[in-house]
């Protein structure tokens, strides 16, 4: 991470650890879309302090001494679950901190892929985002038991919110006619709104749940083959992926390169500063690459 962000970051965390009151819970959230969650639900109850800076990406994030400090002074910590934040496992997993730790994705139907494991790209599926509301609202009430009347409602108020946004994705996408609903990724990031919407993942450049894997040229050329078969008019990647992968496959085979919003919101002035504004944008663009 570059210095600057870190020192961001930093300033940030202390003026957290300074704003905290006795009143109120102090949250560590992994992602900024866990984050984004959890602030819906606790409102003013809480102070949170999300560990992956804006545009990291979380399957690559290495946590500092900076970052325990701020996992050892809050009273809970939110995370994806899935194995996202397979760097942090051994902090984790710690006798301190495991007490504290909630996994917002325990017990959600978890999608595979053989030699992958777990899917962890659950955010794509706004109905597992409601699972996600609920659990943030059970911990901090069992932290903050004052709270259980405004968790409750702000909870309510949110999971109506994401059952329009499901709704919404769901008209969006009749737009594109069912053979052209075929996503070609970065990574095998949207499995979990390919099975909800009627997609079909059709290739990825980087072949698993995780940007740490490395394509071969067999792959590469296998996934060229694949698009020009298809006609895949769009590669769908995140703002961060290795511009010289996507560039080889848009001059090789003729698609267009589209940026999604994947495991990061946008900084607020930014086209995806919020969870719902996140799924509408790459919604947005999804409609727009492959309904025509």
């Amino acid at each position: 991470m570059r210095v600057g962000k870190r020192l961001l970051w930093w300033t940030a965390l202390l003026s957290w650890a300074a704003t905290v009151t006795a009143a109120q819970i102090a949250v560590v959230a992994t992602t900024s879309i866990v984050g984004d969650v959890v602030r819906h639900v606790g409102g003013g109850r809480i102070v949170v302090v999300v560990l992956f800076p804006l545009g990291t990406d979380p399957h690559t994030f290495e946590p500092t001494p900076r970052d325990v400090v701020a996992l050892v002074h809050a009273d809970v910590v939110f995370i994806n679950g899935a194995d996202l934040e397979e760097t942090l496992a051994p902090i984790l997993e710690s006798a301190e901190l495991r007490p504290k730790v909630v996994n917002l994705s325990v017990g959600l139907a978890l999608r595979k892929l053989d030699g992958e494991g777990d899917d962890p790209h659950v955010w794509f599926d706004p109905t597992y985002i409601i699972a996600w509301t609920h659990r943030v609202q059970q911990a901090l009430t069992s932290l903050d038991p004052a709270g259980a009347s405004e968790y409750a409602a702000r909870a309510d108020a949110y999971a109506a919110s994401l059952e329009d946004l499901d709704a919404w994705i769901e008209h969006q996408v009749e737009a594109i006619p069912p053979e052209q609903r075929v996503l070609v990724t970065d990574h095998w990031v949207l499995g979990y709104f390919a099975a909800r919407y009627g997609f079909r993942e059709a290739g990825a450049i980087v072949p698993g749940f995780s940007t740490l894997a490395e394509p071969s040229a067999r792959d590469l050329a296998a996934l060229e083959d694949q698009l020009r078969t298809l006609r895949v008019p769009a590669v769908f990647v995140s703002p961060g992926f290795n511009p010289a992968l996507a560039t080889r496959l848009a001059q090789d085979t003729g698609v267009r390169i589209v940026i999604l919003f994947h495991g990061s919101l946008s900084a607020p002035n930014g086209p995806a500063p919020t969870y719902l504004e996140l799924m509408r944008e790459n919604v947005r663009r999804i409609v727009e690459a492959l309904g025509g």
